[in-house]
């Protein structure tokens, strides 16, 4: 068996230039399901491309560890000594992390923002159905996740939106921007995470940056860097996934027009199902890596203690193994165990139920207000390695009344 990627340079934003490379990625899956991709500035990795491998290292962190990182590159620039991102620390450290703000993002808690959450899609759309034409990543799938986030942090809303720019720059690949431009904005989000810890030290809340700030994690309060830490992570996936989602969803109606007809058709019936396939289908979240903590054989490939494994979710979501006529979109197909919010694990998405409950509250109001919905020019993408999605998807629709108006 062939453990080389050749081919398919996986490091490059070039292959993500248009979506992710989905017939590479078969490829993979069939000939190299477990194969070997060198680093410019590292050891190289070992690329997972099949859906049962990716579930089956995401849920076993002891083999599988999140430290020191789950970017393919070891160095992030930033010294933060002792202190761990939840998201890059495994069990039982990370599940006291979690245990901070786990209760925020239950589906119970996720279905009491619902009212509020309506509220601000009805405000978005408001603020582009007179014109006609916007570009709905930034005017409408970028708004709704950077104003929830904003909300549950107690931050202003016109924050969020500012902050979500930021996590842009943060996942842009860096031959894409000038020198330094993603530790500049990580840097960026600490300085105001700093700002928000000290007013609400000062004046505390009722919301979530006030709750980690009260926290303790085994013994210990939470100081500024734990507190940057948590604030930087809840910004940056409290976006991404929601934002990425939508306007990657909303391409896939366009381009297949039949099931957007079936979709607006029984809106209620197929929404839910809607909004899973689309998760399938546009993986949002490219990768996640992990570090081998003993030997390990994998379809016949040895992987050695410390070999950086990567997970790859959008191939494992295309597995024709696992998915009947996996690359093809149906609005209401069951079963969809997709793995785009992770698979299960001590790492499952922590948001992923707040972000159905955004995306099918934003879907409702853009298929029932936005008359006409058309593409209106061409689709740029996120020049990234990381993250999947439209960076910007111009639209236009038939100019209508605001609520009310």
């Amino acid at each position: 068996m062939s453990t080389t990627g050749a081919g398919l340079d996986l490091l490059s934003p070039a292959s993500f230039a248009n979506g992710q490379p989905h017939d590479e990625f078969k490829r993979l899956r069939d000939e190299a399901p477990v194969s070997w991709h060198p680093e410019r500035d590292g050891p190289g990795f070992w690329a997972l491309t099949r859906y049962d491998d990716v579930k089956a290292v995401g849920r076993d962190p002891s083999t599988f560890s999140s430290e020191p990182t789950v970017m393919i590159a070891d160095d992030t620039g930033i010294e933060l000594g002792d202190h761990k991102m939840m998201l890059m620390s495994d069990p039982p450290y990370h599940t006291r992390l979690r245990r901070i703000v786990n209760h925020e993002f239950t589906p119970k808690a996720s279905e009491r923002l619902r009212p509020r959450i309506e509220a601000l899609c009805r405000d978005i759309v408001d603020a582009v159905i007179e014109r006609g034409e916007c570009d709905f990543v930034t005017d409408i799938a970028g708004e709704i996740p950077s104003y929830v986030i904003a909300d549950v942090l107690g931050i202003p809303l016109d924050d969020g939106r500012r902050l979500y720019h930021l996590t842009e720059t943060i996942h842009a690949a860096p031959e894409s921007q000038p020198e330094g431009a993603g530790l500049g904005a990580v840097l960026e989000m600490f300085n105001y995470a700093h700002e928000v810890a000290t007013e609400k030290r000062a004046r505390p809340g009722d919301d979530l940056s006030t709750t980690i700030l009260q926290a303790q994690v085994d013994g210990r309060a939470v100081d500024d860097i734990d507190f940057n830490l948590f604030f930087l992570l809840l910004i940056d996936a409290g976006g991404d996934t929601t934002r990425n989602l939508l306007g990657g969803g909303l391409l896939a109606l366009f381009e297949h027009p039949g099931e957007r007809a079936r979709l607006v058709a029984d809106l209620d019936g197929l929404l839910p199902t809607a909004v899973e396939e689309m998760l399938r289908w546009v993986s949002p979240v490219i990768h996640m890596r992990r570090r081998a903590t003993r030997p390990v054989t994998l379809h016949g490939v040895d992987i050695a203690e410390g070999d950086k494994v990567v997970m790859y979710y959008g191939a494992a979501n295309r597995d024709e193994r696992v998915f009947v006529d996996a690359d093809r979109f149906d609005v209401g197909r069951r079963p969809n165990e997709h793995l785009a919010f992770g698979g299960g694990g001590p790492h499952f998405c922590l948001g992923a139920h707040l972000a159905r409950v955004e995306v099918q509250a934003m879907l409702r109001e853009v298929l029932t207000r936005l008359h006409g919905l058309e593409l209106a020019g061409p689709v740029e993408w996120l020049p990234s390695n990381f993250i999947s999605g439209p960076k910007h998807l111009p639209v236009r629709f038939t100019p209508g009344a605001r609520l009310g108006g």
